[in-house]
């Protein structure tokens, strides 16, 4: 039998933080005790320069760094000298406070301001340059450290890492342990990234029962969300759902059936009849999909107070002032835009979806009518612009975003049924990105009588969020569509152009013409394909073209591991585009360390945070979105915050705790590229997950270059992606729905399944 070491208890002050992986908590640091200092190792989440802490460990030997202390347990001291408050506080610790304020407040309270900081931080303002806000701040900003620290040793025992603790704790707050002992299952319910699994060990250490309530509910309530955010399914059929459900808590199914019962009573679940099968909602999502259809079938059977005439006239007056000429399709796809309540038009790169709209809207114009253009992205309203020579917003700030109540927590869309939009024509650009869910907030806001015109290309991704909806409106065959084919002969100059529709239909790309702009670079290793990468961002592409690596080149990528995911690729860009240099600041974050200078994304909604406008010094507003990108542009560890100014010229301030809602950005997956346009793409293309690999998605990393296309990678695993016509299916009943309505002059009513 073994023997058990002793554990040896140590207390000292953090004198330097040498290695912290946020991620999990793992620290290499110096800790200072009396005159000696020693190394120590472990995971010591949250630690900072100046901390008293209590260890227990065992001392071992590492065969390159010498004697370290191994750290099994740690706990935090508050410290009692005024030197060693002195350098707590001066570490920035506590938001707020740096090394002059901190002298300042120690020299008036001595011992007694760690005292005074907690329980009377009013106090503070007795010191000349702290107001009374600031005071409060400091003492807020002390006790949420604190009470984040017990959040972050409880859920450690748990496995939940030092990232999604600081989460949880923004979400409940000082009872969160409290919360979290009552019901678990709030982690996976709260969407805090927390999966439903990691809440199901915790309500079992916590001896919480398999058929608990609590646990069925979270259960059911989980797959469906993620149906509907790995899947984008709007529903499950019932049966499916049951078995998934099983599967994940085994449980009998009568169990199942009266949560589902329950839920359905309680509004949390719809549980919708249909003749062929029985589909369960969440009931945000079937809200949205019968609302959406409801709303589209009103503005499609209202007819209009003014019609326009002569349009064949006014047409040929607006080719001769433009300098254009519109084919046979264009022309039809105008008419039908003016004489249409909804109209969808789509079509392919290079197929005059720009031309039409700028023609829709000189149409109106001449008559004295309005438009509102919009698209899903920032990126993708600024070229909807740029193309058009018209002002187009993101459909959020189009909606005008924002919060009320007291504390403005409560998110809502200014621009809604009783405050719709003023304009005589909606057009919305892309489409294909756009969720179910915003276009029911978007369709909210458009009275029966304004003509709504919806571009987007049917062929290229779904959006990321749940929902078909560009695809079921095609489908439901109910709403007038124009499909653009003909590629006019500019665009049949741009291999680019003729390889997305080559691709499209099947057919191998045209590769390496000279003087052209679709270029393929053949490699047999991915090592060998991430070098040529980093050679055409940094030097050859610059030097031949001028293009800026990080304004002008976008290198996208199916996948997110491996050697040519986007994870490798982003460190690898990083050391050639933005190297440390020793005077750009850093933060390090997970497995990437972000340094001023960096280009990154805006990974998911955020409409809480706040920006300004920078260019013109006027302007601030609420909401920055998934797939906005920008540049760090100030990294403040005092204030623990990254500035990031985005591409149109917003400002925003990230706190180092939310810093999971951004990416780097030198490479990025075509999924998150939709909507948006880049001078030079770059991908690899390599052999990988069949359901990644398809010719869908490859259409759609092609259609984001506007002047230069480069892959780089195995021919043969390009032709499999072009063979490969996989498209998952996604579960969506708006296209029924609206088959289901008949339509009558002015009114329609619904047919088919009932509720």
């Amino acid at each position: 039998m073994g023997q058990v070491k002793a554990l040896v208890y140590i207390e000292g002050v953090v004198e330097e933080l040498i290695y912290s992986n946020e991620a999990n908590g793992y620290t290499v640091c110096c800790i200072k005790r009396g005159e000696e200092v020693i190394t120590a190792v472990g995971y010591m989440p949250f630690i900072n320069v100046g901390e008293t802490l209590e260890l227990s460990g065992e001392w071992v030997t590492h065969p390159d760094y010498g004697e370290q202390f191994r750290v099994e347990e740690y706990r935090k001291i508050m410290p009692r000298t005024e030197s060693a408050i002195l350098k707590y506080l001066s570490s920035g610790i506590v938001k707020g406070v740096g090394p002059v304020t901190a002298a300042r407040i120690v020299e008036r309270f001595g011992e007694k301001t760690l005292e005074v900081i907690e329980s009377c931080p009013e106090k503070l303002s007795e010191i000349k340059g702290i107001g009374l806000e600031k005071a409060l701040k400091i003492g807020q900003a002390f006790q949420e450290q604190r009470e984040l620290h017990q959040v972050v040793m409880f859920l450690q025992g748990y496995g939940i890492s030092p990232i999604y603790a600081a989460k949880i704790y923004r979400t409940f707050g000082e009872r969160t342990i409290e919360a979290i002992k009552e019901n678990p299952y709030r982690l996976a319910d709260q969407a805090l990234g927390i999966g439903f699994k990691k809440a199901d060990a915790i309500a079992r250490s916590l001896g919480i029962e398999p058929t608990s309530r609590f646990r069925v509910y979270s259960g059911i309530k989980y797959v469906l969300s993620q149906a509907a955010a790995s899947g984008g399914h709007t529903y499950l059929p019932e049966e499916q759902l049951k078995d998934y459900t099983c599967q994940l808590l085994n449980v009998s199914l009568e169990s199942i059936d009266d949560a589902l019962m329950s839920l359905a009573v309680d509004r949390v679940v719809v549980v919708e009849k249909r003749q062929e099968e029985t589909r369960v909602y969440l009931l945000p999502y079937y809200y949205a999909e019968t609302n959406v259809c409801r709303r589209l079938a009103e503005l499609a059977a209202t007819p209009f107070k003014g019609e326009l005439k002569d349009i064949e006239d006014r047409l040929k007056e607006i080719q001769k002032e433009e300098g254009i000429v519109l084919s046979a399709g264009q022309k039809r796809a105008v008419e039908e835009a003016l004489k249409n309540g909804v109209i969808v038009i789509t079509g392919g790169p290079g197929t005059g979806k720009t031309t039409i709209i700028k023609s829709i809207i000189r149409l109106l114009e001449k008559e004295g009518y309005t438009a509102a253009l919009a698209a899903p992205t920032g990126r993708a309203a600024k070229n909807m612009s740029e193309a058009t020579g018209y002002e187009a917003k993101t459909i959020h700030r189009l909606l005008e975003i924002g919060y009320m109540g007291d504390d403005e927590t409560e998110l809502f869309f200014a621009r809604n049924e009783n405050n719709p939009l003023e304009a005589d024509v909606v057009i919305i650009d892309e489409m294909s990105m756009v969720d179910v869910l915003l276009m029911n907030h978007l369709l909210k806001a458009i009275v029966p009588g304004t003509r709504l015109v919806l571009v987007g290309d049917v062929d290229q991704l779904p959006s990321v969020g749940a929902g078909n909806v560009l695809k079921d409106i095609i489908m439901s065959g109910v709403i007038k569509t124009v499909k653009l084919t003909e590629i006019f002969r500019q665009a049949q100059m741009s291999m680019i152009t003729v390889n997305a529709h080559r691709i499209n239909r099947g057919e191998a790309p045209i590769l390496n013409l000279s003087h052209k702009d679709f270029f393929f670079i053949r490699h047999a290793s991915p090592t060998a394909a991430l070098k040529t990468i980093g050679e055409l961002c940094s030097g050859r592409l610059p030097a031949k073209y001028g293009y800026n690596p990080v304004k002008h080149i976008q290198v996208l990528t199916p996948t997110k591991k491996g050697v040519t995911g986007v994870a490798s690729l982003n460190i690898e860009l990083q050391k050639l585009l933005n190297p440390r240099d020793g005077r750009k600041m850093e933060k390090a974050y997970g497995d990437f360390v972000f340094r001023e200078g960096d280009r990154v994304m805006q990974i998911r909604n955020n409409y809480e945070l706040r920006w300004k406008r920078v260019s013109s010094g006027k302007g601030e507003g609420l909401g920055v979105f998934n797939g906005d990108t920008g540049t760090i542009r100030r990294i403040d560890h005092q204030e623990q915050k990254i500035e990031v100014l985005f591409e149109d010229e917003r400002l925003v301030e990230y706190d180092f705790s939310i810093l999971d809602e951004i990416e780097p950005a030198y490479a990025i997956t075509v999924h998150k590229s939709q909507g948006s346009e880049f001078p030079v793409v770059i991908m690899p293309v390599f052999p990988g997950p069949e359901v990644l690999m398809t010719r869908n998605l490859l259409y759609t990393a092609v259609t984001r270059a506007r002047e230069l296309v480069i892959l780089v990678g195995s021919e043969k695993a390009l032709h499999r992606m072009v063979a490969n016509l996989r498209e998952t299916m996604r579960f969506s009943g708006m296209a029924e729905k609206l088959r289901s309505l008949s339509f009558n002059e002015g009114e329609f009513s619904w047919g088919g399944g009932h509720v």
